[in-house]
């Protein structure tokens, strides 16, 4: 069986899965048509999920951060990447308690992204509304695309 790749992964910030992750992927996926069942279990991935998003003057980072307060977050900005770091706490349940799932861990937590151009780090914005972080990155001047008016000869 031959695997052909058109495309790969985005080279800002990415990680590319290693060998055995990609392999454990096909196994699991030929699992799954075979027998119609899932056999993968939650991973621990990457906290906070994000996704980032551009327009025509601004990078837009969206985080979730599920019962994280927007003053326990810290958040830092270089000419073309972005940081977010804090602890999600998650409260005891006391030592007699059994858990029968456990998907969310406690603990501290450091998230750097790289985005594909350069920002105005002067007005970065950030906000936090029902457990989603928002962060405006105004691209810099020279980032941004210009449009060239061609005159006719």
């Amino acid at each position: 069986m031959a695997i052909i790749r058109g495309f790969g992964p985005p080279a800002w910030g990415w990680r590319v899965p290693t060998d055995v992750q990609r392999m454990r992927s096909e196994m699991d996926r030929l699992f799954e048509g075979l027998t119609g069942a899932t056999s993968r279990e939650p991973g621990p991935g990457v906290f906070p999920l994000t996704n980032v998003t551009e327009d025509h003057d601004n990078y837009y980072v969206r985080a979730e951060l599920p019962g994280i307060k927007a003053d326990e977050l810290n958040i830092s900005v270089t000419a073309d990447g972005m940081s977010i770091s804090g602890e999600r706490k998650i409260r005891a349940r006391g030592e007699d308690a059994r858990y029968h799932r456990r998907e969310r861990n406690a603990g501290k937590f450091s998230r750097m992204l790289s985005l594909p151009g350069h920002i105005d780090t002067e007005k970065v914005e950030a906000s936090c509304s029902d457990g989603v972080l928002t962060v405006v990155l105004p691209k810099a001047a020279a980032a941004k695309p210009k449009q060239i008016t061609v005159k006719a000869g």
